[in-house]
């Protein structure tokens, strides 16, 4: 049978109904060229059952993101790349191809944009009448740009944040010290395994079971406690043996905050990352079973909307009293305390967000999160990139260790993929050196490398990415809209511009790009040129609002910044 009409077949293309979806794997091309078949690859990868949280219904994770507006679209994507030339371009509005364009050769194959409202419309409510007619689609960050790669995608981030906060306020990593958060979807999911692997105690309240039994299986999650009080004794004594040691609950964590602080039971840290940017679809209120919530927010939506947001007040308002009563309390980035504040919590400031409190100055060196998935489904050809790594920067130690770590304790979902953090400079010779593993055959077949929205210069979100800027430049959504049009300019081979991600319809807006290094000459091109300039942006964003250390790695690395450089001062004092 013809390759193409095999991959028809197997993906049951035109079936107009749910069903699984696995990507393609090998060295053979269904389409007509490698950026095409990249994003074919990663679009069924997201859909894979072994990494999307609800592949049925096109949602790949964070409560409604889905890769697809539907299975009718979805079917028109795959016809559409199988068939797309080496110089035309998809056009994807919200999860629907909308049309092909004649453009050139090192125009990117695909261009996405998904959820993007009118400012003064962008709101919850706005978007599910929009959902409602079928006219719009929730893309999260990486489920409707094709590079999500399972919870690894955030878990280096997430260790990242753990690691930064165990050096500023124990001096060390987190051994001996206790976690308390809630959530273990797709992105939550990471959190057990990062407090792990800095040496910590996490134990973790998520109230879908099935949850708990997929992180368990992926060997995310050490153990299950079959209540409270054996949670709390297994992380005690964890803490005081100076174990490291993951604990999953099966409880709502509104419920529980109020128990543990009843039983004299105070954390080191509390954080959470339930999908509170989504209250009907993310969020379980408290006081009602797993399975009533799940009726009750479609036999009454509006009920549903109200009692989750005064859980959330509750929740919030417990992890300042913890923070009281002295543990480390920061927002993980999911909106929780905007969404609080809605209901009278007016001092939900009161904790920071993750960023400010341990990213930052990350990103003012143009760190972030730089990932790549191997096309050829074999987990040999992440192995030879990950030791490819380690000779090319064998002073970044830190590096090194989290590439160790990951061999040993990640389990691949989908296709087999990476994630490490890597600066300003570095990720350019990191794409170069995987293009040149293709070229030279010591992988099977090409590489695609992308990363999170989440990165230096690509979001504008004041509850998250951007909060507590040093200018104040919080909701200045400017930098994002560069960033996205600084990738296509570069040549990335799919670019993508979402509103929402990780806090929801109207605080965020962020741009993700791919790159795929497919060995050739254009290639080492396209992705020397994507990964200088996208985290560029980020040293330029943060050198505008006034950051030292990105404007002294810009002067370092040759970024050039006019208005700086020009008077020797921040622009905006200009």
């Amino acid at each position: 049978m013809d390759p193409r009409e095999k991959l028809l077949k197997d993906l049951q293309i035109g079936c107009g109904k749910a069903r699984p979806v696995k990507a393609p794997k090998g060295s053979q091309l269904h389409c007509k060229g490698w950026y095409q078949e990249a994003a074919l690859r990663m679009l069924c990868n997201n859909l894979d059952p072994d990494n999307g949280e609800n592949p049925d219904a096109l949602i790949v994770y964070g409560g409604l993101g889905k890769a697809a507006r539907n299975w009718d679209c979805f079917d028109a994507i795959v016809r559409t790349l199988l068939d797309l030339e080496n110089d035309e371009t998809l056009l994807v509005q919200s999860g629907k191809p909308v049309g092909v364009l004649k453009t050139h050769t090192s125009a990117p194959r695909v261009l996405i944009a998904n959820a993007n409202i009118v400012p003064h419309w962008a709101n919850w409510d706005y978007f599910h009448e929009l959902d409602k007619k079928g006219l719009i689609m929730y893309g999260q960050m990486t489920a409707g740009s094709w590079i999500y790669i399972g919870t690894q995608g955030i878990l280096q981030g997430t260790y990242e944040t753990f690691a930064a906060l165990g050096q500023k306020h124990y001096g060390a990593d987190l051994t001996g010290k206790i976690v308390v958060t809630a959530g273990l979807g797709g992105m939550g999911g990471a959190q057990p395994l990062s407090v792990t692997m800095a040496n910590g105690v996490a134990l973790c309240i998520e109230i879908d079971p099935s949850r708990i039994a997929k992180r368990l299986e992926k060997r995310y999650l050490d153990v299950a406690a079959g209540d409270l009080d054996q949670a709390i004794a297994m992380a005690r004594q964890a803490a005081d043996q100076r174990r490291p040691l993951s604990i999953g609950l099966c409880a709502n964590v509104g419920d529980i905050l109020p128990a543990m602080m009843d039983k004299k039971f105070i954390p080191d840290v509390i954080t959470d990352q339930t999908s509170a940017h989504d209250e009907l679809n993310g969020y379980f209120p408290r006081g009602i079973s797993f399975e009533d919530a799940l009726k009750l927010r479609k036999s009454d939506p509006d009920t549903y909307k109200e009692m989750a947001l005064n859980s959330m007040a509750e929740h919030v308002r417990a992890i300042l009293a913890m923070k009281d009563k002295g543990a480390v309390a920061f927002d993980y980035g999911n909106n929780l305390r905007a969404q609080a504040m809605k209901k009278g919590v007016d001092n939900a400031m009161d904790y920071p967000g993750f960023v400010p409190a341990y990213i930052r100055e990350l990103f003012c060196r143009g760190e972030g999160p730089f990932r790549w998935a191997a096309l050829s489904g074999d987990p040999e050809d992440i192995k030879v990139t990950d030791e490819a790594l380690i000779q090319l920067f064998p002073k970044k130690t830190k590096m090194i260790n989290w590439l160790k770590m990951a061999e040993e304790k990640i389990e691949h979902m989908g296709l087999p993929s990476r994630i490490c953090w890597l600066g300003y400079g570095e990720r350019e010779k990191a794409g170069k050196l995987f293009n040149d593993l293709v070229r030279e055959g010591k992988v099977k077949a090409p590489i695609v490398i992308g990363r999170d929205h989440l990165d230096c210069g690509s979001v504008a979100s004041p509850f998250r990415e951007t909060e507590a800027m040093k200018d104040g430049s919080d909701a200045v959504a400017d930098w994002a809209l560069l960033n996205c049009m600084t990738n296509v300019a570069s040549g990335a081979t799919w670019v993508s511009f979402h509103d929402g991600g990780g806090v929801g319809i109207g605080y965020a807006l962020h741009a993700g790009q791919v790159t795929v290094a497919d060995g050739t000459d254009e290639a080492e091109n396209r992705v020397t040129t994507v990964l200088r300039n996208d985290p560029g942006t980020g040293i330029i964003r943060h050198a505008d609002a006034g950051y030292e250390t990105a404007i002294d790695v810009a002067n370092d690395k040759g970024v050039k910044l006019p208005m700086i450089n020009m008077y020797g001062a921040h622009s905006g004092n200009v």
